[in-house]
């Protein structure tokens, strides 16, 4: 029989958010889902690094930390928790799940790990089969930087999930699934919608994109009235979600932040491109249809959206070493600060060339001036100023002289040198993004169960 409403809690928008936030959802109020988001497109390249280092690694290990912390709510409240931490390498996460699990004395957890978007042990087949797997936005065949490859993964959905919850897992360990579908899938799940329902999906959709962010849909990174939130402890949402599709947006009562129509809509705005056309492996929302209405006391109802069927592919993130970079600074002081830093570029510019180096970019920042708005800053003049300078080239070695001439400016370039942060800096390996799609036919996934 399906439940009358559930909560759904977000306890991490990315990989590097605040730590505290999963143990306070989990403690400070009743929910019955916790959704933690660990991944973004850089985040898989990272990861799959780590695990050509060590087999063994590859996820997100400030998940281990967490779930140490939290575990006696899950197993004593009944809380499941959904998590596309496990990034490359999901059953080395879901083990050492289980070893905490053991070491706290809990047994009969189930764990279920989500298994098949990790495109890299297939690529070559994929591509003799003749999917060229076009950059979505230059068209450029990923076959042309095969070589360079370090990751692709497909984007799964919700549905993967909702088949471990099926099997009865109370925690859920994926690899690249969308930020979306770990919101949409207990949904799906309690509320026994189908894969046709496609206007409660797009309503699912819509309240996994307001929670994925964790606190920025609470007043976290709010352009209103920020200076009113008291952001010590921000509340991160929390979704109580109905059979029809329609939700309230809230948070935990006696935490900071607010949740209101303002913090709401700014939530919905982010990385939105055509608003009538939100892509997900389950639908197509139209965030056009949204409508919200302010309940007060840090409640926000969400309802009326409708959605359409959804493409026969996969998106795929793909990552591929692009060369190597690296970033140096110096501080001037005032007076002229910002004439001496420019001074400085100037001479270091000159002196590259004259060694005879080629970059496919150097990129000069005045930070203070203008890091942030670029040709659009107004000027002024700053009582500091720090010479920012990167460069990418294809090989090591070029991107290597380049460092060794940051520290003579100090003593061969203009006055006033009063930071040198850092000291010398390395060469740093670049890794470019490579966005694609795959038919879905052609991925299947599987789920496999583990149990304390």
């Amino acid at each position: 029989m399906a439940r009358s409403s559930i909560r759904i809690a977000s306890g991490q928008g990315f990989w590097g958010d605040w730590l505290s936030a999963p143990l306070l959802q989990v403690s400070r109020g009743p929910i019955d889902y916790l959704v933690m988001d660990y991944l973004a497109e850089v985040t898989m390249s990272i990861l799959q690094k780590q695990k050509q280092r060590d087999p063994r690694l590859g996820y997100a290990r400030d998940l281990v930390t967490v779930f140490a912390e939290i575990l006696p709510y899950l197993h004593e409240r009944n809380i499941r928790l959904i998590t596309n931490g496990g990034g490359v390498n999901p059953t080395a996460a879901a083990e050492r799940l289980v070893e905490v699990a053991r070491a706290q004395g809990v047994r009969g957890l189930r764990i279920g790990v989500v298994l098949g978007d990790d495109l890299m042990p297939r690529i070559d087949e994929l591509l003799a089969a003749g999917y060229e797997m076009r950059h979505l936005e230059t068209g450029q065949p990923l076959r042309e930087i095969r070589s360079q490859l370090l990751s692709a993964n497909a984007y799964f959905g919700a549905f993967p999930i909702v088949e471990a919850l099926q099997q009865g897992a109370q925690v859920v360990i994926t690899g690249r699934t969308t930020d979306t579908g770990l919101t949409l899938a207990p949904m799906i799940y309690e509320f026994g919608w189908s894969e046709h329902e496609y206007d409660r999906l797009a309503a699912g959709v819509v309240a996994g994109h307001i929670l994925e962010c964790g606190a920025q849909a609470s007043g976290g990174n709010f352009l209103g009235n920020w200076k009113a939130l008291d952001l010590v402890e921000p509340g991160f949402p929390i979704v109580e979600a109905y059979p029809d599709g329609s939700f309230i947006v809230t948070k935990h009562p006696g935490t900071g932040g607010a949740v209101t129509r303002e913090t709401v809509s700014e939530q919905l705005l982010y990385e939105i491109a055509d608003p009538r056309e939100y892509i997900t492996p389950e639908c197509i929302a139209d965030f056009t249809s949204i409508q919200l209405e302010d309940l007060g006391d840090d409640r926000v109802r969400v309802f009326g959206i409708t959605g359409r069927p959804p493409t026969p592919y996969y998106k795929v993130s793909a990552s591929y070493a692009a060369g190597y970079s690296a970033v140096g600074t110096l501080v001037y002081s005032a007076p002229e600060a910002l004439e001496r830093a420019r001074r400085a570029d100037e001479i270091l510019r000159k002196r590259l060339e004259r060694l005879g180096l080629r970059f496919e970019e150097i990129r000069t920042e005045f930070v203070g001036y203008n890091a942030c708005h670029g040709p659009l800053a107004r000027p002024i003049e700053p009582n500091e100023v720090m010479l920012r300078v990167a460069v990418r080239a294809p090989d090591y070695e070029t991107v290597d002289r380049f460092t060794r001439e940051l520290a003579p400016l100090i003593l061969t370039g203009p006055p006033g040198v009063t930071g040198f942060s850092g000291g010398r800096p390395k060469p740093s390996e670049v890794v470019a993004y490579f966005p694609t799609l795959i038919p879905k036919h052609e991925v299947p996934h599987s789920v496999e169960l583990i149990e304390t």
